[in-house]
């Protein structure tokens, strides 16, 4: 068998989820070269959408606003959706005069695998995972114009609440967009998680690591030291299953020792600690008090700055081009000056 001159076999080249998705559009009947409808949902099962989605779309509003900033010069803009791929919020430039532009990014538009097929959006919903999809990996030959990265956007009790999307329209390949969206997706859980009713925070890292970014694990308690949310590296730190209505996890069963002793820990300020977990390992973890207001001043520090990301995203591409700052700045479509000057690298 084959689709847009691929085979669908392995060794074919392309992503196995990318055929796997492929697949399951042709076993509901969808043809690649059907027209793409971008419907929207009516109008009440919207209202129902927004009132679900209002905690995730408050919790992404300050990331997308400088997201947006950040990939105003490559043509990209950024869409949240829910987890059933419904837009919930679009921001950045998307060009109003570009009917494949304003089609897709409106809000209510439904673009779940069964409406448009495979795109970065459906995929980073099934796979729960980063991805990057460029032109000719969709399944409509009508999204084929479209190049997208996106990454899932896990709640405080870690189930998928939706997910975040870069598209571009007729750009360059910009695989390291992958890297982007995911930090940014980072941001947004911990930024939702902090907003959250506590009592406690507390962040994790190894023993080693030097605390103080979205690559931390963030833990909720409330008084009566339960867990109340937990972003997803605290969650594959500790192996907390996601968390169901009404079900919470006592930290005792977590902290091999007095779990007391964290909210003195926090009310003293002090530096982070060593503390032992059940499962055998240690954590490096610093105690904060809850509430509103000490929330509001730990945001900045549960979101890395957008200039730090981009300068990640930079070295990272440098990385893998084992060096080579030419194909580093070609991939990211920025010239090499832009790359020696964020990274401080001597010009030769």
């Amino acid at each position: 068998m084959a689709f847009h001159g691929h085979p669908l076999a392995p060794g074919s080249g392309v992503a196995t989820w990318i055929e796997q998705s492929w697949q399951r559009c042709l076993e509901q009947g969808l043809e690649p070269q059907q027209q793409v409808n971008f419907d929207a949902v009516s109008a009440q099962h919207m209202r129902r959408v927004q009132e679900d989605s209002r905690p995730l779309v408050q919790a992404a509003q300050p990331v997308l606003a400088e997201l947006a900033r950040a990939i105003a010069d490559i043509r990209y803009f950024a869409i949240l959706t829910n987890a059933d791929g419904i837009v919930v919020d679009v921001h950045g430039g998307v060009d109003t005069q570009d009917r494949r532009a304003s089609a897709l990014a409106r809000v209510g538009v439904d673009l779940s695998e069964k409406t448009v097929g495979t795109t970065a959006i459906s995929a980073a919903l099934r796979e729960l995972q980063p991805v990057w999809l460029h032109r000719g990996e969709h399944f409509f030959s009508d999204n084929s114009v479209f190049s997208c990265a996106g990454a899932p956007v896990f709640g405080p009790n870690g189930l998928c609440a939706g997910m975040l999307d870069l598209t571009g329209i007729e750009t360059m390949e910009r695989p390291a967009l992958k890297h982007l969206v995911r930090r940014s997706a980072r941001s947004i859980e911990n930024s939702w998680l902090m907003s959250t009713s506590h009592a406690l925070v507390l962040r994790m890292s190894w023993p080693g690591n030097q605390p103080g970014d979205d690559s931390d694990g963030l833990l909720t308690l409330d008084h009566d030291g339960h867990i109340v949310g937990a972003n997803p590296t605290a969650r594959q730190m500790l192996s907390l299953l996601p968390q169901s209505a009404g079900s919470s996890i006592h930290a005792s069963e977590v902290f091999a020792s007095n779990w007391e002793g964290l909210f003195d820990s926090a009310a003293r300020t002090e530096a982070p600690q060593e503390l032992p977990l059940w499962s055998g390992l240690r954590l490096q973890i610093q105690a904060r008090p809850g509430g509103s207001r000490v929330a509001a001043k730990s945001a900045p520090m549960a979101s890395k700055p957008l200039k730090d990301i981009q300068t990640d995203m930079i070295r990272q591409a440098v990385n893998q081009a084992r060096g080579n700052v030419a194909e580093a700045a070609r991939t990211l479509g920025i010239s090499r000056a832009t790359v020696y000057r964020k990274l401080g690298l001597p010009r030769h």
